[in-house]
Formats: structure tokens, sequence, C-alpha cells
């Protein structure tokens, strides 16, 4: 059993679009320490690794570690409810999901059937990075529309003190460069040059939940999956997205 509240009901929304952007079920493994998750998405070329402390929610009453399985699209559109003024309750009762909205006029539940998924969790691909980019959310957010003008996949090179991007598409051509330790892009630290190709949407849905003022890490390796990190308060998310490799 477990009984947890958080005080700001819209900012447990937000964590949960930023899981839902990517997967549709999944299962929360609910410790004494944290909330966290790991999931594939149904293609399998993209995973997220989530994580929130305990000290995030005002009320964190739980017996024993606890493993809950739902189906996050459906969780996600009864949070979609949730309003600015309003607290959230979440508990477990008879095998079902406890969902308590608590506003200044009243309140509200919902339940939601706990489902099976698989016991073990999704683990994060091995990937010794040789580049790592930090940058702001909403300067990766305008890269990604850039090339989508012209092409359904991107391409980043990250090389020295510079931070490259290319499209191609069938009606044109992109190219852009950036250079480090500006206001948009705050690190660019090397080990060794690395480039990849990625698929654009599978990125636009990974960031779409990155607030715009915050940042996000993107770390690379020739030809290796992307791990993208970047947090919604005390709440961490963690992406990786495999390679795109022309046949």
């Amino acid at each position: 059993m477990f009984e947890i509240k958080i005080d700001d009901a819209k900012y447990w929304k937000s964590c949960v679009d930023s899981i839902v952007n990517l997967v549709d079920e999944g299962s929360f493994k609910i410790t004494k320490e944290n909330i966290s998750l790991s999931a594939m998405d149904p293609s399998g070329i993209s995973m997220l690794m989530f994580s929130i402390p305990n000290k995030t929610f005002s009320k964190y009453d739980i017996d024993k570690d606890i493993t809950i399985g739902l189906n996050i699209d459906n969780f996600a559109k009864i949070l979609s409810s949730a309003r600015s003024d309003e607290q959230l309750v979440m508990k477990e009762n008879n095998n079902k999901l406890s969902i308590e909205f608590i506003g200044p006029n009243g309140k509200r539940r919902y339940k939601l059937p706990l489902i099976d998924t698989k016991k073990e969790s999704d683990k994060a691909p091995k990937v010794e990075f040789e580049s790592i980019i930090e940058m702001k959310s909403e300067m990766f957010k305008e890269i990604l529309k850039d090339a989508s003008l012209l092409s359904s996949y991107i391409g980043f090179k990250a090389d020295k003190n510079s931070f490259a991007v290319t499209a191609k598409g069938d009606v044109g051509e992109l190219e852009e460069e950036h250079l480090g330790s500006t206001d948009a892009i705050k690190k660019i630290n090397i080990i060794k040059s690395s480039s990849a190709t990625f698929n654009l949407e599978y990125l636009e849905r990974i960031v779409s939940g990155c607030p715009s003022e915050s940042s996000l890490e993107l770390s690379l390796k020739t030809d290796e999956p992307i791990k993208i990190d970047y947090k919604i308060g005390d709440a961490s998310f963690s992406y990786f997205l495999a390679p795109y490799m022309e046949s």
C-alpha cells in the first residue's frame, strides 16, 4: 500500500507528459527514496529513464517497495484535467490506482486499473560517449524545427569547439554551425570528434516536454545512440535514441 500527495497537480502532469510522449505503458517503481520508470518505446528504437525523489511530494507513505503497471496514455489523459489550484493524491486501492484531485471548491476521484507489464526494467545502452553538448532547450527545439523544413532526419557533428547540424531532403539541404561558450550553447566537451544521424520525429517527441527556459545535455558517439538529459524541477529524464543508418 502507498499514499503519495503532491501540492501542484499540474507539475506532476508535466512530468507524465514527458513520459507519454515516448511510451504508452510501463511500470513505475515506488521505493522509499523515489519513483522511477525505465521503458522502451513500442518501436524499440528509443527508451526513457525517469526518476523523481520523495522530497518532491508533500506526503510520501509507502509500506514497502512496489511496482505498478499503468497504461500511461490513459493516466496522462486523466492528469490533463488538473487545474492550477489543485493538489493530487495517488494511492493503491483494490488493484487500482486512485487519482484524487483536491481543490478549493471540492475534489474528484478517478480510478485506473493496474496492468501486468514485464517485471525486469529495460537496461540503458552501454555507450562510452565522445562528446557532450549542453545547450538551452529552446535553441535545440529551433534546430529541430529548422531541419524539419527539409527532412525527416537530422545529422549532428561535434568537433573541437563547434556543434554542426545537417539535414538533407528532396527539396534541399541545411547546414548549421554553432559555437560553444555562448548564451545558447553553454558547453561543448569533446573527447573525440563525433557524428551521427537521427529520426527527427523521435527527437521532437523526446524534448517536447523540456521547459524552453531550461538546459538539456546531448551525449554523442559516432553512429551510436544519442543520450538526451534534462530536468523538470526535481524530476530527471534520460532518453536514448538509436541512430539512423542508411541501407
